[in-house]
């Protein structure tokens, strides 16, 4: 119920999900969500676990004319992250989305930076420089100045050259933007909290100023009839979506 009420508040036309669940009984949290948000929907593919599967989802307002789901690195073994992409259909241009969530474990960070670079094939194989830029977003387990999140700003070389993504929070505040916040009252003892771990990323070089970054807010934060929706807080990022304007 909490998450359905930050969804409908938020009334966004892309929203990017990770460990939504679904069950050998029939259940479909993403399914059940879309349905009341009347919104389209994809999903990475079910991988059964005790009887429930978790993974990705993309939910958009805006027709899905292509998708893609991509293990990312290593493929074996339990714990597979994944890739998701799904290109909508607004009024006639495309818009790539691609949502994910990397390795969460502190000492990994060779490990998401390999995925990073996973990644960033599938971003390149959707840049255009002429036309909608490609969004990126998902939970990273990152901090922004990790080796992992500056290749994919450039702050560090990206994975492939000529190309690099805007990192939407800081553009548009001065504030560390926690998504990961002792605030929360899922977190009363998690092992390191005030950090940002969850972002979205817009492609350059891209025709400005489409894509560019006109705000940026965090959602969830308030509990709903005593409920928190989530253990990290939203990322709601507003674009410019129009060269002309």
């Amino acid at each position: 119920m909490a998450i359905d009420h930050t969804l409908a508040s938020l009334d966004a036309d892309v929203v990017c999900l990770q460990e939504v669940w679904s069950s050998e009984t029939g259940r479909d949290q993403v399914k059940e969500l879309a349905e009341k948000l009347d919104l389209h929907y994809v999903r990475t593919p079910e991988r059964w676990w005790k009887g429930h599967s978790f993974g990705n989802a993309i939910l958009a307002r805006y027709p899905i004319i292509e998708t893609e789901a991509v293990q990312l690195p290593p493929t074996d073994g339990p714990g597979t992250r994944w890739a998701l992409v799904a290109v909508l259909d607004r009024f006639g241009t495309p818009i790539p989305v691609i949502c994910t969530h990397l390795e969460y474990r502190f000492d990994q960070s060779a490990r998401r930076q390999r995925q990073v670079e996973a990644i960033y094939d599938l971003v390149a194989a959707r840049h255009d420089p002429d036309s909608h830029p490609v969004l990126l977003a998902g939970d990273f387990n990152a901090t922004p100045n990790s080796t992992e999140i500056r290749m994919i700003t450039g702050e560090t070389p990206t994975p492939v050259e000529g190309l690099a993504m805007t990192d939407a929070w800081p553009q548009c505040n001065d504030s560390p933007g926690w998504t990961w916040d002792k605030e929360n009252p899922y977190l009363a003892e998690a092992t390191w909290p005030q950090r940002r771990l969850d972002y979205v990323f817009v492609s350059w070089p891209r025709p400005t100023p489409m894509g560019n970054i006109a705000g940026a807010h965090l959602a969830g934060v308030e509990p709903i009839d005593g409920i928190t929706a989530s253990d990290h807080w939203a990322v709601v990022v507003d674009l410019v979506d129009d060269s002309s304007t």
